[in-house]
């Protein structure tokens, strides 16, 4: 890049100018050496830029130059002051609509402000500005009219049509014309004083490589894919007569290329602007003449950009660039229409005219996913309903434009700062003015890091110096690590450097950490610029080792005493509901699987605790299933009961049962069993009565692991025959004389019943065992 190392004085200028460089030719050169102006490609009336090839501008144009020249002379002090342009600064513009007009006045005044010293030399020379007593507010005017008439060689101007008639334009036109032969004796003067062949020649260099640079930049247009494509274009311009080539080298004639680093822009020779509205494609906004630097930005914005994430514009930018950008991304995301990204934009630093413009440019190129934020970007926070989906921020703050060949062009176009018009025209910025243009650009960067859910910040200047790009960057990335290294809540994100998304053809590999920016030299292909690809850090991940994690699961609650020998809560609790499931399974499980017991085990203390459990069993069934009927259970609790009141069964009463009551009775003591494992396992009862005094050994679990869960299971043992089963009110006829003497008894005179022993074989007892 250009570094301008004089920064804040005056740049040494050149005196001696003796050969002209080749194939360089000025636009003062062209008035005062070849006025003819050959080779110049004819353009359209309504393109046409007003003092081309016509001698003069409307008196418009002159007054709203002589405006900018007051509000950015340069103001020398009170002893080397030799003319006075009054003290007023910052006056108002005149209004003017047409875009042309405006564009020549700038242009006007800029060149005034290069040749400042040099003219007020002339009207001091000629006596002037002492003959002529001129008010000092109108000195201004003096001054732009003094330069255009020298440019067209002291010549009348020409006047085409009706014209608007400024009489005080028209008054200093008068005194000027009167002057005129004294005026061009002292400028002979000067050039011979200085040793000049050109007036440019004592510019300094730096303004005279950007003048030389300027008049060979390429022209750049960008595809506006809301109403066309690439290819489409392409296909246009070929039908045209343009030819495509591959490099800008080669760009001759009606040609036109790709750009290297923007897959989207096209570009042309400068002299094809006129036969490019000939086709129509600038006219209906499918091609977008801007700077290639304009286009970086919206380019690293698209590939950057996440599927389902917004963007968010601060800075200077024109309405193309927020055109350009929302472009892009529709054409990226294309396939999901529904729910497309939003291009927000802060506008708190336009005007009002600037922001009608904008508006006016986004919706003459059909963007229809830009929305205008009218506060001030550091009125802004990361807890803003409209941003909670921005993960990508463009930044393009005020800066110097310090590497723009064409600094007038490139302000009016990108709403730059005219401010630094003097400064531009000498090509040094005041000391005063870089230190105020860095604390803004640091003040807005250090805010956009600190958005919590942006991912990435693209920082985007024109500026050749490195106090506006490398350090402002560097400072921010050191200040946001210094942030989320300090305690408190909320730390703020680290972000690192990430290489840029385009490909630097000369420098494509072995790109170091110091060439992560990228940057643009100027030369007669493009404007300079430097941009910066800022990446959120992800989150560390801590790594510890097993016993870390382990210890501090166990602070926490989580495992508790692990590694211990002693029983948790948890564990305990655990433990003590298996012993009373086991407990109950005890109690019910074996006592349902015996059908007879011998003699001398039956006790009335066994009697009691085996009705009890039983009773409970009836109970609880009879709350589950609160429909049940009343006869039915009381049926049940007698057959489960009975047995066990007698161990010796009647012989009559089990010859006579016949067969489907057998069936019956298995079945009904097979969903006994069903029901009773399956409460036992849902609802665990509270201890029961000890068992009889020498029980049969129950069958012992092995102890299963805490997290499996117990499933009732289904025994089937051999048939076991009870008397009595059915009670008096519920016999049927058919049945045996042996049921009429059935009727109910209570568990007491059941245990008190006499035991018949005549007919009972011995091996009853041994073969009614359960299995296990």
């Amino acid at each position: 890049m250009v570094k301008n190392k004089n920064i804040g004085g005056h740049p040494n200028r050149s005196s001696q100018c003796k050969t002209k460089k080749p194939g360089f030719q000025s636009k003062e050169q062209t008035s005062l050496n070849n006025p003819a102006g050959d080779d110049v490609p004819a353009v359209p009336a309504d393109l046409q830029t007003i003092g081309e090839g016509q001698l003069g501008f409307p008196d418009r144009v002159y007054l709203l130059a002589s405006v900018i020249f007051q509000n950015n002379h340069l103001e020398k002090p009170a002893a080397q002051r030799l003319v006075n342009y009054g003290k007023e600064r910052g006056l108002p513009l005149p209004a003017v609509k047409d875009e042309a007009m405006q564009r020549t006045a700038y242009e006007l005044a800029f060149n005034t402000l290069k040749y400042q010293e040099l003219l007020e030399d002339i009207m001091i020379d000629s006596c002037f500005y002492l003959f002529q007593q001129m008010p000092d507010d109108q000195m201004s005017l003096v001054a732009v009219m003094l330069y255009d008439f020298q440019e067209r060689k002291f010549l009348p101007r020409e006047r085409h049509g009706k014209e608007e008639i400024i009489r005080e334009v028209r008054d200093v036109e008068n005194y000027l014309r009167r002057y005129k032969t004294k005026l061009a004796a002292s400028l002979a003067r000067c050039r011979i004083k200085h040793d000049l062949l050109t007036i440019e020649c004592i510019l300094p260099e730096s303004v005279k490589k950007k003048q030389e640079r300027s008049s060979r930049l390429p022209l750049y247009a960008w595809v506006n894919t809301w109403k066309s494509s690439l290819n489409e274009v392409q296909s246009m311009l070929k039908t045209a007569g343009f030819t495509q080539v591959k490099s800008i080298g080669q760009l001759e004639g009606q040609t036109f290329c790709q750009d290297p680093h923007c897959g989207d822009v096209l570009v042309f020779p400068a002299q094809q602007r006129a036969q490019l509205y000939s086709t129509e494609l600038l006219s209906n906004n499918k091609l977008i003449i801007q700077d290639k630097i304009c286009s970086l930005g919206p380019n690293a914005v698209c590939s950057l950009l996440q599927e389902e994430g917004d963007v968010l514009m601060v800075g200077c930018f024109s309405g193309l660039t927020v055109s350009h950008t929302a472009s892009l991304i529709a054409r990226k995301h294309k396939a999901n229409c529904n729910n497309q990204p939003t291009v927000y934009v802060c506008v708190s630093d336009h005007t009002n005219a600037q922001r009608e413009d904008l508006q006016e440019s986004v919706t003459a190129m059909g963007c229809k996913n830009v929305k205008l934020i009218p506060e001030d970007f550091h009125c802004l926070d990361g807890g803003d309903k409209r941003l909670q989906k921005v993960c990508v921020i463009l930044l393009t703050p005020k800066c110097s434009v310090s590497a723009v060949s064409n600094p007038v062009e490139f302000i009016l176009q990108e709403n730059g700062d005219m401010d630094l018009m003097q400064d531009l025209s000498q090509d040094s910025i005041a000391q005063s003015k870089l230190e105020a243009l860095v604390a803004q650009q640091r003040k807005d960067i250090d805010l956009a890091l600190k958005f919590p859910k942006v991912l990435v910040v693209i920082y985007s200047t024109c500026s050749a110096y490195p106090d506006e790009n490398e350090a402002v960057v560097s400072r921010a990335l050191e200040q946001a690590k210094t942030r989320s290294e300090q305690e408190g809540e909320p730390r703020q994100a680290t972000f690192r450097l990430s290489p840029s998304p385009f490909i630097n053809p000369d420098h494509s590999e072995g790109q170091e950490e110091t060439n992560l920016f990228f940057m643009l030299e100027p030369s007669a292909k493009s404007n300079g610029c430097f941009l910066a690809v800022l990446i959120k850090e992800p989150e560390p991940v801590v790594k510890e080792a097993p016993h870390e994690v382990l210890l501090r699961a166990n602070a926490k609650g989580i495992l508790d005493r692990i590694g211990s020998n002693q029983h948790t809560r948890k564990e305990q609790h655990r433990h003590s509901n298996r012993m009373t499931k086991k407990t109950q399974a005890r109690i019910s499980t074996p006592n349902l699987a015996v059908g007879v017991q011998p003699k001398n085990h039956e006790t009335k203390s066994g009697s009691s605790s085996t009705m009890c459990g039983h009773q409970e069993f009836t109970n609880r069934r009879q709350s589950s299933q609160g429909k049940a009927k009343a006869p039915r259970l009381q049926a049940s609790k007698t057959t489960t009961s009975r047995p066990f009141s007698s161990s010796k069964p009647e012989s009559t009463s089990s010859t006579s049962l016949s067969k489907p009551e057998n069936i019956s009775l298995k079945k009904t003591f097979t969903s006994i069993c069903k029901t009773t494992a399956s409460t036992t396992t849902l609802h665990p009862a509270p201890p029961p009565a000890p068992p009889p005094a020498t029980p049969s050994s129950p069958f012992v679990r092995p102890r299963k692991a805490p997290q499996e869960v117990l499933k009732p299971c289904v025994q089937i043992f051999p048939p076991i025959h009870f008397p009595s089963f059915f009670p008096p009110q519920r016999s049927q006829a058919g049945y045996g004389p042996s049921f009429s003497y059935s009727q109910w008894r209570t568990p007491t005179q059941t245990a008190l019943l006499s035991r018949p022993s005549g007919n009972f074989p011995k091996d009853t007892s041994a073969k009614s065992r359960p299995l296990f």
